[in-house]
């Protein structure tokens, strides 16, 4: 009975010996390269750059219908000023991005956001005009029939811009790696990321259009939709403020642009945008 006993203990005490050396240590600093972002809430406030493609921009009435072909446009910077784009009663006056997001895992997040981009359509320009005009009142010289007609419009014909702006309200899905967890440093003082997100939403734009000499409307008004992707990089500082860079791409379809204050007058158009913004952040944690 001894005998045995005493090889019980022996085959034990060598097994778990055995276990103890084959197990690896793990350093403290090891368990702080994987990040930890579920639970955690943020928020960033920046400006944009944006460009547009061309467009074919349809307008409607109860005595015309034509469409322009091609149509440029451009973004409206504002002029650098600390006073306006720091200033909280003036800050929404040039082109800017907002966002707020909920991290529901470690690499995911669903944020919900605002780029407030301003669409100006180039004032004197050559196009193609298909269509007809026939308005009476006001009595116009552009009445008439066109068929694929070249046309150079200006300040006379057509005023016609997105720019309290083109509101793009939208969801987000974005994907966010974390350079530290491949490298092995430690992130709470230096954060380095690479983020990748989709998103959709609708456009919620203030339209200024003055069209043949009409009154002009000029009131939000929920216009279309749009998607978009974007990719970028964020440096994230003492776990919590952050800086944020992004290339953003998409496209928007507005079918139903409010051009004068007559219900029965109408615009749409498509085109993709691209942007290229910068934001600050703040980044904690809310929920465990």
């Amino acid at each position: 009975m001894y005998r045995a006993l005493l090889i019980y203990l022996l085959i034990t005490v060598s097994s778990h010996g055995y276990s103890q050396e084959n197990q690896p240590e793990t350093t403290p600093s090891e368990l702080n390269f994987k990040t930890q972002n579920k639970g955690k809430f943020y928020f960033y406030w920046g400006w944009n750059k944006s460009q547009y493609s061309y467009s074919d921009i349809q307008f409607k009435g109860d005595d015309y219908n034509f469409t322009l072909y091609d149509v440029a446009a451009q973004d409206r910077q504002t002029p650098w000023d600390p006073g306006v784009y720091l200033n909280p009663g003036s800050m929404t006056i040039p082109q800017t991005v907002a966002r707020i997001g909920y991290y529901f895992h470690d690499n995911w997040n669903l944020s919900m956001g605002v780029d407030h981009m301003k669409y100006v359509m180039v004032g004197t320009q050559a196009v193609t005009i298909d269509g007809y005009i026939n308005l009476q009142d006001p009595l116009t010289q552009f009445n008439g029939v066109y068929e694929n007609s070249p046309l150079m419009i200006d300040e006379d014909f057509l005023q016609f811009e997105h720019t309290d702006g083109l509101n793009y309200i939208n969801l987000e899905i974005s994907r966010v790696d974390n350079l530290g967890n491949f490298f092995k440093w430690d992130s709470k003082k230096i954060q380095l990321n690479i983020l990748e997100a989709f998103g959709a939403g609708v456009l919620y734009p203030k339209t200024n259009s003055t069209l043949l000499s009409k009154e002009r409307y000029d009131d939000f008004h929920l216009s279309g939709f749009g998607i978009s992707f974007k990719g970028g990089v964020n440096l994230t500082l003492f776990d919590h403020f952050f800086v944020q860079g992004e290339i953003k791409t998409g496209y928007i379809n507005m079918s139903d642009i409010r051009t004068t204050t007559s219900t029965a007058d109408s615009a749409s158009q498509e085109f993709f945008f691209f942007q290229r913004n910068i934001s600050f952040g703040y980044i904690f944690q809310l929920v465990k």
